[in-house]
């Protein structure tokens, strides 16, 4: 554990040099807490302009008529443009730890500290869960603290019946045990990948495809096209645990010390 520990601490101290990265993994979840906030402060100081930007109309409660029970059109648009920003903290866990995680290997190649790491007396799986742990820990600690910021401000400006549908089991489930799961399944694969490739930006457009999957999820709930639900969230988290042992096995045999050192030579 204490190798695992010095491996956390050397990713943190390299790469929180980087004030981009610091800037996203700070300033990006606090972002999107802001975002819905300022929009409900939008409806209510113009709410007929904003309900004139609702063009759907009928459809749109048509299509959340579930979920819009016993709601106002005002109410459900509140209902319907939160949880579009509720998917988001589900998947900055996903979108943070991705470049990270890509350029923890083929980075430490090009700035000649890999093989080093690479021929102290820690086991692949250390080396690995280091590694992995010291991408995820930062993007999951300040999603769920903007979250919380998120809750706080919204209970501020929405009425009860709004607030009741945010607090929904599906959301937490989705928020607290899908989103690291998901965090867990991006950092994986960027890991894999970061090991396989030989530049840094190969790595970080390869690693990125793994975010496409919930981007066409939110894209689909946004249009009407699926509307996301408890079992729909269940199902997803089944999917990614079965993928992300999968996935950990995989990395963890393609992480071979001497192939990596000796392609890259």
């Amino acid at each position: 554990m204490d190798k695992v520990k010095t491996i956390i601490y050397k990713e943190w101290a390299e790469v929180f040099k980087n004030r981009l990265v610091l800037s996203i993994t700070a300033f990006l979840p606090l972002f999107m807490a802001i975002l819905p906030i300022l929009m409900l402060w939008l409806y209510e100081r113009f709410p007929e302009d904003m309900n004139s930007l609702n063009s759907g109309g009928d459809q749109f409660l048509e299509i959340f008529s579930e979920t819009c029970a016993g709601l106002s059109e005002m109410e459900c648009l509140e209902v319907y443009t939160l949880s579009l920003f509720m998917f988001m903290f589900m998947i900055l866990p996903v979108a943070i730890p991705v470049t990270i995680a890509a350029y923890s290997v083929v980075g430490e190649k090009t700035t000649h500290s890999l093989e080093p790491l690479l021929a102290t007396p820690i086991t692949t799986l250390q080396l690995l869960a280091g590694k992995a742990i010291a991408a995820m820990a930062p993007a999951i600690l300040a999603t769920w603290i903007s979250y919380i910021i998120f809750l706080i401000g919204t209970r501020l400006m929405v009425d009860n019946a709004v607030f009741a549908q945010l607090m929904d089991p599906m959301w937490l489930l989705a928020i607290f045990i899908v989103g690291p799961l998901l965090a867990l399944l991006a950092v994986c694969f960027s890991l894999m990948v970061s090991a396989r490739v030989s530049d840094p930006r190969v790595a970080e457009q390869l690693s990125a495809l793994i975010i496409m999957p919930l981007i066409l999820l939110v894209i689909g709930q946004s249009v009407g096209l699926i509307l996301i639900n408890t079992q729909i969230i269940l199902i997803i988290g089944i999917i990614v645990t079965i993928f992300d042992v999968i996935l950990l096995m995989i990395t963890v045999q393609l992480f071979e010390r001497e192939t990596i050192l000796t392609r890259w030579k």
